[in-house]
């Protein structure tokens, strides 16, 4: 079965088609991020606007490069939630309407399954059961995983996602957006010993998360610093490591919580802030130390694709799944609900 994805749920265009005997044989990204630097965050009427500029011709782009006519696809699968209602709707029309079109059945994926299953595209690939981190802009979620839609949620962030955190404590920060990154890379010039942060919910039993706290704390430093340094440069650089030391390390003991919770040796994770190289490091290094593995997609394929989405969809479609023409994108919706494969 060979299936073509759509990935339209917030600020990126994806497109990408997987073959279920030669694998990802393509996949195209559009980024949004020019249109919505100037606002300093995504609006979503833009981000809606520009899906339908940019949808069709990414799928006629990917289709061009492998060569690849309409006949030769047997399934289309689309993005249906979680994400921005106007830009889900996009997808889900353009997906559902070209299945019916050609022909083929349809299936709508939940976003964040389609990151969780983003590692099983690379070599080698993490087997069931095994520990989830997804961890975006969006989502901060500790999952156990037994099989294909049979999820267990462990912990989630109870405010902001550490994404989130991170683009937020980057505009405090006056970094340009998209604030993680930019965080990311000053970080890289900070000195880790100059700052402590607090590693929020790490003094207390369970899973959960919350960075909110984080966010004013590091306001606060800010504010206290500034009045006092005579290098404001080097003390914002100071102060971006510290809060990402923080929230790395509150991941990392969460992770170590969860894979001895659950009895397991296999972590996976995914997600935008999956791609931070400094989290990496610390996940292989706790992992070393349980006797566990770590999987990861490559960084391309931890922000929003339609590489992920083709896959989901490539493994419900060949289970015998599809959507009727009907289609109800959710802007939110919870991975317990959907249909084990």
């Amino acid at each position: 079965m060979r299936v073509l994805g759509i990935e339209t749920s917030c600020d990126e265009t994806g497109v990408g088609v997987f073959d279920g005997d030669r694998g990802l044989l393509a996949h195209a990204v559009y980024s949004q991020v020019e249109i919505h630097a100037e606002y300093g965050g995504v609006v979503p009427e833009l981000a809606s606007r520009d899906h339908v500029r940019k949808t069709l011709p990414l799928i006629r782009q990917v289709l061009r490069e492998v060569g690849l006519p309409k006949e030769s696809i047997d399934g289309v699968a689309f993005t249906a939630g979680p994400g921005l209602i106007g830009a889900l709707l996009v997808g889900a029309a353009v997906g559902r309407a070209l299945a019916w079109a050609w022909g083929v059945p349809a299936i709508g994926i939940h976003h964040m399954e389609g990151h969780l299953l983003a590692p099983m595209l690379e070599t080698p690939a993490p087997t069931f059961p095994f520990v989830a981190l997804l961890v975006s802009g969006g989502h901060t979620q500790l999952l156990e995983a037994a099989a294909i839609g049979r999820y267990r949620l462990l912990g989630e962030s109870l405010d902001d996602a550490a994404g989130e955190a991170f683009d937020k404590t980057a505009k405090i920060l006056g970094l340009p957006y998209p604030g993680g990154p930019a965080l990311a890379r000053l970080a890289e010039h900070g000195d880790p010993q100059r700052y402590r942060f607090p590693r929020p919910m790490t003094d207390r039993p369970g899973l959960d998360f919350s960075f909110s706290g984080l966010k004013t704390f590091t306001l606060n430093t800010l504010q206290r610093e500034t009045a006092r340094t005579h290098d404001p440069a080097r003390t914002r650089a100071d102060i971006a490591r510290a809060f990402e030391e923080a929230v790395v390390d509150t991941l990392v003991i969460k992770c170590r919580r969860a894979l001895r919770q659950c009895a397991n040796r296999r972590l996976v994770v995914a997600g935008g802030v999956g791609a931070n190289r400094r989290l990496r490091a610390r996940l292989d290094a706790m992992a070393a130390q349980e006797d566990a593995e770590v999987f990861y997609p490559r960084p391309e394929f931890c922000t929003d694709n339609g590489a992920m989405i083709a896959y989901a969809g490539w493994q419900r479609l060949r289970a015998g799944q599809a959507e009727p023409l009907a289609f109800k994108p959710r802007s939110r919706w919870p991975m317990e609900e959907l249909p084990p494969v």
